[in-house]
């Protein structure tokens, strides 16, 4: 896949070999506390809120500990993904992850910050669904999501149980080409996005500005 170094595969795979990792994970401060359980509940309802079939492509954007990308990874088995983390360590764990998974034929990791990825060309307009799972707040997600997103691509985001919509103002998003779809409360609730418009060129913006002045 372009852009990504993917590890060469491994002979484990499935529940218990998933499960391992995560608990390495969340040792390492990769993963937030809670049982191993809830963490795959969490990634399921990613699974959920797509509600379709799976995708050809997808993105994890801020992989960290591997959640959703690498349960998703193992639900999804004729799925392509780039896990992308710009931590040197996160990314060195996530790779190590897939290989011992034996994902590494069709899951890559990408050491990178999101902002950078959105401004490579081969990357732009690429993905049908992008992840995001406390990646930053919803004006930073939005505009280094949206540039990789097709048209008709899907942003999935998970919220807090008791989000409302109104975190995801539509004027705003509609500057990057996105509108909200839906909003789906399930163990966490789960911010449905569509990209229906391009993308503009001057988004996203360099490292740390969409942070800095976030756009809403």
């Amino acid at each position: 896949m372009s852009g990504a170094a993917a590890p060469a595969s491994g002979p484990a795979s499935g529940p218990s070999a998933l499960a391992g990792v995560l608990e390495r994970a969340r040792t390492l401060g990769f993963l937030g506390p809670g049982a191993i359980a809830v963490h795959l509940a969490h990634a399921e309802g990613f699974r959920v809120a797509w509600g379709a079939d799976p995708p050809p492509l997808a993105l994890d954007l801020g992989s960290g500990g591997g959640v959703p990308g690498l349960p998703l990874a193992l639900a999804w088995p004729l799925t392509e993904w780039v896990l992308v983390d710009a931590g040197e360590r996160r990314a060195e764990f996530l790779g190590q992850a897939v290989a011992e998974l034996g994902l590494g034929e069709r899951v890559g990791v990408v050491r990178r910050r999101a902002e950078e990825l959105g401004r490579d060309p081969a990357q732009r307009g690429r993905y049908p669904l992008v992840t995001a799972r406390s990646f930053g707040s919803p004006a930073v997600t939005a505009e280094c999501a949206a540039p990789l997103l097709a048209i008709g691509g899907r942003l999935i985001v998970s919220e807090p149980p008791d989000a409302t919509g109104h975190r995801w103002p539509a004027a705003a998003l509609a500057g990057l080409g996105l509108e909200p779809e839906r909003l789906i409360r399930l163990q966490a609730g789960y911010q449905v996005l569509r990209q229906v418009a391009p993308c503009p060129e001057r988004f996203p913006r360099r490292s740390g500005v969409p942070a800095k002045r976030p756009l809403f």
